[in-house]
């Protein structure tokens, strides 16, 4: 399995991320890599990313900014689903 990020827009098209990842052999690896370069991630362009499994879609989008995250997750609901 490998698990890799998808880098959007805001409005849903794809983008070049600010730093290339590698494909994660983890999750956990591939969530914990984005929670230490979202800042550079937002900064280079992407306003949100989803999260796959090969090719099965597992989450997302999720938001970037910090504010729509914070929103969402008061509202009951996982950051970039509201």
């Amino acid at each position: 399995m490998a698990w890799t990020w998808r880098f959007e827009k805001s409005d849903g098209t794809e983008t070049e991320p600010a730093l290339q990842p590698e494909e994660f052999t983890t999750q956990g690896d591939a969530e914990s890599w984005i929670g230490e370069y979202w800042k550079e991630l937002l900064d280079g362009g992407a306003d949100q990313v989803t999260l796959f499994d090969d090719t099965t879609k597992i989450y997302g989008p999720m938001s970037l900014r910090a504010e729509q995250a914070e929103q969402a997750e008061e509202s009951g609901t996982a950051a970039g689903e509201a």
